[in-house]
């Protein structure tokens, strides 16, 4: 296959990731051909067999050697701690220790009044903690 082959099947592959939720297949397989491709072109691809038996080596050595890793780094916990501070407004009447519906930064949450005295609706909260998608407040 021409060089160029390559890289247009390398990016075809590329873009096929971007366009499947979280899969992290193509990738590798889009790599191993812009790889290919790139050796093509300096003269060190060899025979159209030889082209494809590289591309399935590296492609395949990349998943299995990488992919594991990559998931675990792209899985990261979102930055959540950065809420811890601000404030929150709850949108019902909440008990001490009571949980209910809170807003912060425009969007409803969960939260837990961690306080020893209720905390009314609408009265301004400090966020003390999250945990996934539970935010621990108490009044200001």
């Amino acid at each position: 296959m021409a060089w160029w082959g390559w890289i247009l099947l390398g990016l075809g592959l590329l873009a096929a990731e971007l366009a499947t939720p979280g899969g992290l297949f193509a990738l590798f397989f889009g790599l191993g051909a812009l790889v290919v491709g790139c050796l093509v072109a300096l003269g060190a691809g060899g025979s159209p067999e030889l082209q494809w038996v590289l591309f399935s080596t590296l492609s395949l050595a990349a998943l299995a050697l990488l992919r594991r890793r990559l998931k675990a780094r792209l899985a990261g916990r979102p930055p959540v701690d950065s809420l811890v501070g601000e404030l929150a407004v709850p949108l019902e009447d909440l008990p001490s220790h009571g949980a209910g519906k809170a807003e912060l930064r425009g969007s409803a949450w969960t939260a837990r009044n961690v306080a020893e005295v209720a905390v009314a609706r609408g009265q301004r909260c400090q966020v003390v903690g999250v945990e996934g998608l539970m935010l621990f407040i108490r009044p200001e």
